[in-house]
């Protein structure tokens, strides 16, 4: 199973950037054992230019744009489902394990998805995750979310786990 992630904002130099790198290679080498190539991280430059609706609906377009036609979802909302890392893991191995091509994780601009986006990609969607109630800067999802990815993979692959 393809893994990737989309997301608004590209990455600017310094240690979060390193931070991301560094897992999504960890996560890519540990997990061609598993069945799953990548992730890859596909980031497109914010609209500067547009502000509001308009904005979101350009972000929404450059997020459709960079996620493959058969790819199952998973958005990153702080209004998502707050998941354990072990969940995470079985969330990822299931949709290997049930046959999912691609599996692509959103990360939206500043004011979210809108919600003609979040409607269209509905049936698509396999969950909305959020790392708890607190707002994170976008590059911090980004590393985090990398870091969770390769934890999942840690786990799918039967590594001893700090929290059992």
């Amino acid at each position: 199973m393809r893994l990737g992630i989309a997301a608004i904002g590209k990455a600017k130099p310094g240690p979060h950037e390193a931070l991301t790198s560094d897992y999504l290679g960890r996560a890519q080498a540990l997990g061609r054992s598993l069945g799953l190539n990548g992730p890859d991280l596909k980031a497109m430059e914010a609209p500067r230019a547009l502000e509001g609706a308009a904005r979101q609906a350009r972000e929404a377009d450059l997020l459709r744009d960079a996620i493959p036609p058969d790819a199952r979802l998973i958005l990153l909302d702080e209004r998502g489902k707050d998941r354990s890392s072990r969940e995470l893991a079985g969330l990822i191995g299931a949709q290997r394990d049930q046959g999912t091509p691609a599996l692509f994780f959103l990360i939206g601009g500043a004011d979210g998805f809108p919600a003609e986006f979040r409607a269209e990609l509905r049936p698509r969607t396999v969950q909305s995750l959020a790392f708890g109630r607190a707002t994170w800067p976008h590059r911090l999802v980004r590393a985090m979310l990398a870091e969770q990815i390769y934890r999942a993979a840690t786990i799918l692959a039967g590594h001893p786990y700090h929290r059992d």
